[in-house]
């Protein structure tokens, strides 16, 4: 086994570099159906829904610029084109919505997505003791679960 500067196996590095893209892809996928949304929102909530979708977008600006930024850590490249965004996003993308059930239904589909991938991450990222990557992957699957919760709650439905 080779180890990289960081102390970690470099091809069980290089395998959570290109699972870090898959999620930085569908990050990017997300973060427009969020800045979507937010400037089509319509009707009796807009005032309310448009400051949340806001938060969640800049939330979402930061986290792309996070798992970037660990990609390279790794010592890989982080996808960085639309193109590459479009061919690796599971995320379903939201055209065209301003309706408020099904905007926040697009949130609560997209961040189910992101969690799968999330999930799959953190369990690769222990196997390889890559704690700056299992780290970042535990912090964002809670907020999500409860950003769910919440999205759901406002939905009327139930995890």
């Amino acid at each position: 086994m080779k180890l990289n500067s960081l102390g970690l196996d470099q091809e069980k590095t290089k395998d959570l570099a290109n699972d870090l893209n898959m999620l930085l892809a569908n990050f990017q996928t997300y973060y427009q159906n969020l800045r979507g949304i937010h400037w089509n929102i319509k009707g009796k909530r807009f005032f309310d829904l448009h400051v949340k979708f806001e938060e969640l977008y800049t939330d979402a600006n930061l986290k792309v610029d996070a798992i970037a930024e660990r990609i390279l850590t790794l010592g890989e490249t982080p996808l960085h084109t639309f193109e590459d965004y479009t061919a690796h996003s599971k995320v379903p993308v939201g055209k065209n919505v301003s309706q408020d059930d099904l905007a926040v239904r697009l949130i609560v589909d997209s961040l189910s997505e992101l969690l799968k991938i999330e999930r799959k991450i953190l369990d690769k990222s222990d196997e390889a003791n890559d704690e700056g990557t299992n780290s970042m992957m535990s912090d964002f699957i809670t907020e999500q679960e409860k950003t769910i919760w919440m999205m759901k709650a406002w939905l009327s439905e139930t995890v």
